[in-house]
């Protein structure tokens, strides 16, 4: 198959690719011909989706500067050229008041989101940097950019928003170009998990959009499979959402809602 968006040849990692959005974007991007690189906490989860593609399976803490490091540099050496990565390692949290939520729960969420994704991109940078091409795609979340009762995870993902814009203009004269993509609720294993703990009311994240649907993990690889892609070769330091409409709705609330059509 050949195509646009086709990505033979290329050399994809995928941190926080054993389920959910990461799974979705690995599987995407094998399937337009990438070598994919699966890298997840949860290492039989890596190996049976990299088995699963043809790809490689690592065991990755993003939290782990050293590890990371390691990481990128086994990569390259047993891999090849890193063209793509992904930065979809991350943890969700539940909507608790600030005096609620411990403190250890905001650390490793600060530690996962913002410093993992920091660490992941300055490690693969560096040698896309040295190559002089590469695409990054970091993973954000429609709220880096609303108030949420999210006070751990959303600063992290505003936090990701702004870091994807400050490393597109750092390394842009490198040719390296560097995007994130903000999804809104999307039905991955973690969302879910929320809503069967009664965290989340899956009626409200569908009610608040303008589309009335929450989004699938497959919709969020497909953005992310664009902007990895040539096709997006003078796009970078954006911020992309894909959010079912999540951000044109939420202003029609004090006038009964989106209409139903």
């Amino acid at each position: 198959m050949t195509g646009i968006g086709r990505l033979d040849g290329r050399v994809a990692v995928v941190t926080g690719g054993a389920s959910g959005i990461g799974a979705a974007c690995a599987r995407l991007l094998a399937a337009r011909g990438a070598h994919v690189v699966v890298a997840d906490m949860n290492e039989p989860g890596a190996m049976a989706i990299a088995t699963e593609l043809g790809g490689t399976g690592y065991a990755i803490d993003v939290r782990d500067a050293a590890a990371v490091d390691a990481l990128a540099e086994k990569s390259e050496r047993e891999v090849g050229p890193t063209d793509i990565l992904v930065t979809s390692a991350g943890v969700v949290q539940a909507p608790l008041a600030p005096e609620d939520l411990p403190l250890d729960v905001y650390d490793n969420i600060i530690a996962v989101n913002l410093r993992g994704t920091y660490l992941t991109a300055k490690a693969f940078g560096a040698f896309m940097v040295n190559r002089r091409r590469g695409s990054i795609v970091t993973i954000s979340s429609v709220t880096a950019e609303r108030s949420v009762p999210l006070h751990a995870y959303a600063p992290t993902k505003a936090a990701v928003t702004n870091l994807t814009a400050g490393l597109a203009a750092e390394w842009g004269r490198a040719g390296i170009r560097v995007n994130t993509v903000e999804p809104g609720y999307t039905r991955t294993p973690a969302l879910q998990d929320q809503i069967d703990r009664g965290n989340r009311d899956p009626s409200l994240l569908e009610a608040n959009s303008t589309l009335g649907r929450m989004v699938e993990p497959e919709e969020i690889a497909k953005a992310v499979a664009f902007l990895a892609s040539d096709e997006a070769s003078a796009i970078t330091g954006i911020a992309l959402p894909v959010d079912a409409g999540f951000f044109c709705a939420g202003s029609w609330h004090p006038y009964g809602g989106v209409r139903p059509r």
